[in-house]
């Protein structure tokens, strides 16, 4: 499932990084957080690798 924003996939990019041991948990905020404890690695991929344009910054609800 690709992200639908630029802020989604920022956000998965720091959950991986702390996923792989690469960031501490500690440092991460937000959405970042749930992301890392609620996906899978593969799933945190797809969504960090998302191309980034034509995507909004943000996404309303």
């Amino acid at each position: 499932m690709p992200a639908k924003s630029r802020a989604q996939q920022k956000a998965a990019g720091a959950a991986l990084s702390a996923k792989r041991g690469e960031t501490p948990k500690s440092e991460l905020k937000g959405a970042s957080k749930q992301m890392v404890e609620s996906m899978s690695e593969k799933q945190l991929e797809e969504f960090a690798s998302t191309k980034t344009k034509g995507k909004p910054q943000h996404v309303s609800k």
